[in-house]
C-alpha cells in the first residue's frame, strides 16, 4: 500500500482510504458499479422496470465502469443534518496536489485495469467544491494527468453543490465549470448536480442548516447558466418522509429542457439516524418514488430513480457517510495494512 494511503477499509464494492493530504488527513473511495440496469430507473433512458430494493450483489468489472469519489476540503462548513462530514471539522480547501494524490492513488489501487469504458470523478465525499477554485483548474488537466494509468479513457466528471450561502465566488465557479468544463473540455461529458431535497424552503432551511442559497435564488442561477450539451444539469432530491416535492413549482422555477431530476432515499448516515431522518420503504420497495417520478415525469422532466444496494449504503459508500467522523461499515469490510 502506498505510504500517502494510512488505511484502507474494502467494502463489497470497492476502498474506502484514509490519506495523508497536504494539509491533514482526506478520504477518497475507489468504488466498481453494479450497473443501471440493477439500480437505476429511467424512462428517458429506456430502463422503464420498477425498482422494488436492490439486492447485494458482484460489481462490474472496473474496464466497464470506474468510480473515484474524491474530497474537496478537510471537512466541511456546511451545516448539514444528514451528512456526517461536518462531524470531522471545518471546510479547509484541499490543494491542486490533493486533488491529483487522491486520484492517482485510486488508480494505483487497481495497476492491472490498463482501460475502463468510463471513469466517473466524484467531487463528493467531503467537502463543498464550489468554494475550491482548485477543482476547477484540476479537472481541466484530469485527461492528462489519468493517462499513464488508463491511457485515453472517458473520463466523466461531476460537481456536486448545495449552493452555498455567502459564497462570492459560486456563479464564478459554476459558469467557469458549465462553459469551460462541460461544454467545452470535455464536449458535455461531465456533471453537474444541485442538492435540492426540497421544494418547501422551511423544509430546506432545516435540512441544510440554514447553509444554502432559497431555491428561488438557485433558480436565478439556472436560468443564467448556458445550455448544458450532454446529459442536462441535475437536479438532486434525497427523499425524506416529509420532504415535499412540488413538481409544479419545481417547472415553474428550472426549465425542463435544461434540468432533468435525480431522486434517492436519504442515505443511512449516523447524522440522520441522530436526527432521525428516513426514507421508509426506500431500500425496499418503489412506493416512496413512483407518485413523485410520476408528478415530475407529468410535468416535463426527465426523472432517474437511483436506489443503493444495502451493501453501498451501509458500506459507508454513500453520499454523506465519511470514515474520518469516526463511522464504520456496517458489512463485512477487511482493513488492508
Amino acid at each position: 500500500m502506498s505510504e500517502m494511503i494510512l488505511k484502507n477499509l474494502k467494502v463489497p464494492t470497492g476502498d474506502i482510504c484514509i490519506m495523508q493530504g497536504e494539509k491533514g488527513k482526506l478520504e477518497f473511495l475507489s468504488i466498481g458499479d453494479y450497473g443501471k440496469n440493477a439500480n437505476v430507473k429511467a424512462d428517458f433512458l429506456g430502463i422503464t422496470r420498477d425498482i422494488d430494493g436492490v439486492p447485494n450483489g458482484e460489481i462490474q468489472p472496473l474496464e466497464e465502469k470506474w468510480v473515484v469519489t474524491i474530497s474537496t476540503q478537510y471537512g466541511c462548513n456546511s451545516k448539514c443534518r444528514f451528512c456526517d462530514v461536518p462531524k470531522v471539522g471545518n471546510g479547509i480547501n484541499a490543494t491542486y496536489d490533493d486533488l491529483k494524490n487522491q486520484v492517482e492513488q485510486a488508480l494505483l489501487l487497481h495497476p492491472e485495469v490498463q482501460s475502463t469504458k468510463r471513469l466517473n470523478i466524484h467531487y463528493a465525499r467531503m467537502g463543498e467544491p464550489s468554494w475550491n477554485p482548485n477543482v476547477i483548474e484540476f479537472t481541466k488537466d484530469i485527461q492528462k494527468i489519468v493517462r499513464p494509468y488508463i491511457g485515453r479513457s472517458l473520463v466523466h466528471p461531476v460537481f456536486t453543490t448545495m449552493l452555498p450561502r455567502g459564497n462570492n465566488l459560486l456563479v464564478k465557479h459554476l459558469n467557469d465549470w458549465t462553459i469551460d468544463v462541460k461544454n467545452d473540455l470535455f464536449r458535455g461529458d461531465a456533471g453537474l448536480q444541485f442538492s435540492i431535497n426540497s421544494t418547501n424552503e422551511n423544509q430546506r432551511t432545516d435540512m441544510f442548516g440554514g447553509s444554502a442559497i432559497s431555491i428561488e435564488e438557485i433558480s436565478k442561477i439556472g436560468k443564467d447558466l448556458i445550455m448544458p450539451k450532454g446529459r442536462k444539469y441535475c437536479l438532486n432530491f434525497a427523499l425524506a418522509d416529509e420532504y415535499e416535492v412540488n413538481a409544479e413549482k419545481l417547472r415553474d422555477l428550472f426549465n425542463p429542457d435544461k434540468f432533468m431530476v435525480k431522486i434517492t432515499p436519504l442515505h443511512k448516515t449516523i447524522s440522520c439516524e441522530e436526527n432521525d431522518i428516513k426514507t421508509t420503504g426506500g431500500y425496499v420497495s418503489y412506493t416512496p418514488y413512483k407518485e413523485v417520478e410520476n408528478d415530475l415525469k407529468s410535468v416535463g422532466f426527465d426523472v432517474l430513480v437511483f436506489i443503493p444496494s444495502y451493501d453501498e449504503d451501509l458500506g459507508r459508500i454513500t453520499c454523506g457517510n465519511v470514515i474520518l467522523s469516526g463511522s464504520m461499515p456496517e458489512c463485512k469490510y477487511n482493513v488492508v495494512k
